[in-house]
């Protein structure tokens, strides 16, 4: 995918709401992995401390939930969407 990348806002947090609508619109299902490090730095073309700083801020967040050994999983949009509230 190519981002139009904007100025006034930092390259992970325009990766993390990709990643946020992703989840909303069923590309990546709930209890589903999401990508990897690796694999946003190859879709993005951002360095691996970017990818890392995506997952983390969205598992803070919670949008996803990592599983050791296995990835990082999407959680319900109704679980993190109304906790912002």
């Amino acid at each position: 995918m190519t981002i139009a990348w904007r100025a006034n806002q930092p390259k992970w947090v325009q990766i993390a709401n990709v990643i946020k609508d992703r989840i909303r619109n069923g590309t990546y299902a709930v209890d589903e992995p999401v990508a990897s490090e690796h694999l946003i730095v190859q879709e993005f073309g951002v360095s691996r401390p970017t990818a890392r700083k995506v997952l983390v801020r969205l598992r803070e967040e919670g949008v996803v939930y990592a599983v050791r050994g296995l990835g990082t999983f999407a959680r319900s949009p109704g679980d993190w969407e109304s906790a912002k509230d």
